[in-house]
C-alpha cells in the first residue's frame, strides 16, 4: 500500500484514538493502529510512533519551552507565575 509520509490533522487524531483503544501489549498492536489510521503502512505508523515517544521524552525532560499563549491581554506564562505568588503568599 502506498501513501504519503505526511500526516493529515485527521489521521493525526484517529492516531489518538487508536492509541486510547490499543494498549502496546495488545495482540496485532502495530496493524490496529494502521487499520485505524487508515492510508498508512505499519512502517509509517511505527515511526509516527517513535516520533511521538520521543516528543514526550524530550517534554518530560524540560527540554521544551511553555508556549506563550495569550489570553486577555496576559500570558498564559504569566498568569502561573502569579497562581505560583498567590500560593506561596498563602502558605506564609
Amino acid at each position: 500500500m502506498a501513501s504519503s509520509s505526511s500526516w493529515t490533522p485527521k489521521q493525526n487524531k484517529l492516531f489518538e484514538n487508536a492509541l486510547a483503544i490499543y494498549d502496546k501489549d495488545t495482540p496485532d498492536f502495530w496493524p490496529n493502529l494502521a487499520r485505524a489510521v487508515g492510508g498508512k503502512t505499519i512502517e509509517e505508523v511505527k515511526r509516527h510512533y517513535e516520533l511521538l515517544v520521543e516528543d514526550v521524552m524530550q517534554i518530560e525532560a524540560g527540554q521544551v519551552p511553555l508556549p506563550n499563549y495569550r489570553k486577555a491581554g496576559k500570558t498564559y506564562n504569566n498568569f502561573i507565575d502569579q497562581e505560583q505568588r498567590l500560593k506561596g503568599l498563602k502558605l506564609q
